[in-house]
């Protein structure tokens, strides 16, 4: 948890998308292997694949890397909030909306408190979600040595 002098800084965790990390990992190795593929095919058969190779090899397999490493530190954020997390609850103080020209959504300005917890304000930015209004009470997990919490809407 970093403390940028005005307190704790706290991050956001969230499981790993909804079908989860396996689906991560399976478009991981497809991008890190559908260039290596395509320069198989070139090499080892007539097919004129081999630019197309370089470049998807070039371009796919560092992303594919770093979604697998992204993937990676999440589930194990997820795993440590799942095993030492204490349970506190997210209290919603300010809701606005955000658009970035690819993405909409909210804005969501948390008190998050509970036992053993000292209480503290972060923003959570989201999609959009029916159920979100100022006053609203949301189940939280916060682990405070690492500064990681996560908020459960259902």
């Amino acid at each position: 948890m970093a403390d940028d002098g005005d307190g704790p800084r706290w991050t956001q965790v969230s499981r790993a998308g909804p079908w989860g990390a396996a689906s991560a990992y399976g478009g991981a190795a497809v991008m890190c292997l559908c260039g290596p593929v395509m320069l198989g095919s070139a090499l080892l058969g007539a097919a004129n694949l081999l630019v197309m190779g370089i470049v998807f090899t070039v371009v796919c397999l560092p992303l594919g890397l770093a979604l697998w490493g992204i993937t990676a530190v999440e589930r194990a954020q997820t795993r440590r909030l799942d095993t030492v997390g204490m349970p506190a609850t997210a209290e919603i103080t300010e809701l606005s909306c955000w658009d970035d020209g690819d993405e909409v959504g909210f804005t969501v300005g948390l008190r998050v408190s509970g036992p053993g917890i000292a209480t503290f304000e972060t923003h959570w930015r989201r999609s959009y979600h029916s159920a979100l209004r100022v006053g609203l009470r949301l189940t939280a997990v916060v682990d405070p040595p690492s500064g990681s919490f996560r908020v459960e809407i259902r």
